[in-house]
């Protein structure tokens, strides 16, 4: 059982294409923060790898903007829900939704 993925195995894991998962993860340039924080962890080279807890965001932020197949809100609308939702619904340590 592996800890962490790298991000073509979360790509399919989650049926997102990679270049959204790194866009997602990147620096905004207008303000020089993440666009969406805790995606991933990266290590000293900039490699993206992603644990169970970096998954399940990924996944809740897929549905926020996906619903229905529609493109709901903006990527920081979904983000102030994902922190919004975290102070109601903490992330259960055993979660069984994600098998590695």
């Amino acid at each position: 059982m592996k800890k962490y993925l790298n991000i073509s195995e979360v790509s399919e894991l989650l049926d997102i294409k990679e270049y959204i998962i790194r866009y997602w993860d990147s620096i905004d340039p207008k303000t020089n923060k993440l666009r969406v924080e805790g995606i991933s962890t990266k290590s000293r080279s900039g490699t993206r790898y992603f644990n169970k807890q970096n998954i399940t965001k990924l996944n809740r932020l897929k549905q926020v903007l996906y619903e229905n197949g529609k493109n709901n809100n903006s990527l920081k609308m979904a983000e102030r829900l994902l922190i919004s939702s975290n102070k109601t619904n903490k992330i259960k340590k055993n979660d069984k939704n994600f098998q590695f």
